[in-house]
């Protein structure tokens, strides 16, 4: 890419440049519930980037705030913050299929509409799906810290990344990230503090973290986690230009 200044430059030159990827794809097995539940709510809950741009009024068939999840694993804690938050629209986006079947059979039995899902890359469906200044909240929880140096370039949270979820992202609209790995907090820490166009919600006092947020569900990994004295960090950075 030595010739190119961006991905979009090569692409429309039509030079394919390979993509360093910051998650891997662990199918594991479809239970038949969770199939089921793809084919019975796909048609109504699914989403795709063929679609294109999308108008987010017509996908819910309502206009309230838009709330984006990155990697909601088996997507318990995603229709949890959902059902306790009608008021507001939801979109999840995971790669697992599986659990893209546990989301949608969640959703169903909690008999909520104020969801969608895609299984697609996160980055993939932001560019081509999402429109600027449409969010009113990002969320990234507890993705993979890639802890061996030679991969941190995996990271998904980085410069170029956080600059890309800022144009999607309404004015004062927040991203919300969370982690169990000490060195990946401060790598979003760094990351975010140099980042333009965001203002970090913290105080000093609390060395730029904040305490998990009401509507942030603690999840069974977390409590564990904490009864083993692990930590948890809260980051929260509001688009501010």
């Amino acid at each position: 890419m030595k010739s190119f200044k961006s991905l979009e430059e090569a692409r429309a030159a039509g030079v394919y440049i390979s993509k360093i990827k910051s998650f891997v794809k662990r199918e594991g097995r479809l239970t038949n519930a969770q199939a089921k539940a793809i084919e019975e709510n796909w048609p109504t809950k699914g989403l795709t980037i063929e679609q294109g741009m999308l108008n987010l009024d017509d996908v819910f068939g309502s206009t309230a705030p838009t709330v984006l999840e990155i990697g909601f694993g088996m997507g318990k804690s995603f229709v949890e913050m959902a059902t306790a938050a009608p008021q507001n629209n939801f979109i999840g986006i995971e790669v697992h299929r599986p659990g893209i079947g546990a989301c949608l059979a969640d959703a169903e039995e909690a008999g909520i509409e104020n969801v969608r899902v895609f299984e697609h890359d996160a980055v993939e469906v932001l560019a081509q799906s999402i429109a600027d200044n449409s969010l009113h909240r990002l969320q990234l929880y507890f993705p993979d810290p890639w802890h061996k140096t030679r991969h941190h370039k995996r990271r998904i949270v980085q410069p170029d990344f956080v600059q890309n979820l800022r144009s999607k992202l309404a004015i004062g609209g927040t991203f919300h990230m969370a982690t169990d790995w000490e060195p990946y907090a401060e790598h979003m820490m760094e990351v975010m503090t140099q980042a333009q166009g965001y203002e970090n919600t913290s105080s000093e006092e609390t060395k730029g973290f904040v305490p998990r947020p009401d509507y942030r569900p603690i999840t069974k990994f977390e409590v564990r986690g904490q009864k083993l004295g692990h930590g948890v960090w809260d980051l929260i950075f509001k688009r501010v230009n």
